[in-house]
């Protein structure tokens, strides 16, 4: 098996439109398409990053609760490489965002900084070093 690139990431939200407006009016990525299954009651928002990456943004009727522990099994983050970091946090704390301080990583040199989307998720934001 040849795996080639990631084709995309999926999220189930508990609120819709909280979400869709956090990640299209503050993360700024566009929306590809947007499709309502009513035999599900649910959306999904294809969300594009670049021209490689999508988001899948899912909304069900009560989906359980994320555990709440880092290091719990599964998904740990969703991580976004960034140009300017220092800009990005500016940013994404003029829109009400809460950001933890950036970190640079020892081994690699990159900046990086942690927030979260209207769930809770954890969310990555990275500056290459080099």
């Amino acid at each position: 098996m040849k795996l080639n690139r990631i084709h995309h990431v999926a999220v189930i939200c508990s609120d819709y439109a909280r979400s869709k407006h956090f990640y299209v009016d503050i993360l700024g990525l566009e929306v590809v398409s947007e499709t309502y299954r009513a035999e599900r009651d649910s959306y999904k928002l294809d969300l594009a990053i670049g021209d490689t990456y999508q988001i899948e943004l899912f909304s069900f009727p009560d989906p359980p609760k994320r555990v709440n522990q880092p290091e719990a099994r599964g998904l740990r983050h969703l991580a976004f490489a960034v140009d300017n970091m220092d800009e990005s946090v500016r940013e994404l704390e003029s829109k009400g965002i809460s950001v933890e301080p950036v970190r640079i990583d020892p081994v690699t040199g990159d900046r990086y900084t942690f927030f979260a989307d209207p769930d809770g998720l954890p969310l990555e934001l990275v500056e290459y070093a080099g």
